[in-house]
């Protein structure tokens, strides 16, 4: 094959792959944590998130010891007792994707909960707010189990999607369209 040849192969091979977009898992994360994300090799999750409602407040992602009674506790008696808890906080993007980033002491199992404060009030508002846990099953109107909020944290950043949230007449918090 001549060089000419070869070169009107690969030009279109190369353009092509110019115009991949960037995966979720590529882009970089948002949050407090993010070095943790970028540096790729510590122990993280990066969150993709799906499913907002709007672009407004913050978002906010919690870690808890993947204990039955610890998750969703109050943070100040979970640091008061010397157990884990860890928070990070992202504006809310004004387009495109959503990946957020929060680090882990060490590998292992944790319970992870997801907010959209649209208020900024950094309180959970019922009525406003929404929410997200890992295994993305619907809230309905009950607190979210620890079995919804379980995660495996690997040695490097591990990736998840959680479908977000929001409250749905009366049954409850549901993702869009459910």
């Amino acid at each position: 094959m001549t060089i000419p040849a070869i070169a009107r192969i690969a030009a279109p091979v190369a353009l092509a792959l110019l115009a991949v977009p960037a995966s979720a898992s590529a882009q970089a994360a948002i949050g407090d944590d993010a070095a943790a994300c970028a540096a790729g090799n510590v122990p993280a999750l990066r969150v993709n998130v799906a499913g907002i409602k709007d672009r407004i407040g913050r978002l906010k992602l919690e870690l808890y010891p993947a204990v039955e009674g610890d998750f969703l506790r109050d943070d100040h008696a979970l640091v008061k007792e010397g157990k884990l808890f860890h928070r990070s906080f992202a504006p809310t993007p004004r387009s495109g994707n959503i990946v957020l980033c929060i680090k882990a002491p060490r590998p292992g199992r944790y319970a992870l909960f997801l907010t959209h404060d649209r208020d900024g009030a950094n309180k959970f508002n019922f009525w406003k707010d929404g929410a997200g846990v890992p295994s993305n099953r619907k809230l309905g109107r009950s607190r979210p189990k620890l079995s919804d909020g379980i995660v495996t944290v690997g040695p490097n950043a591990t990736t998840i999607t959680i479908q977000m949230q929001y409250l749905r007449g009366l049954s409850g918090f549901s993702p869009q369209g459910r």
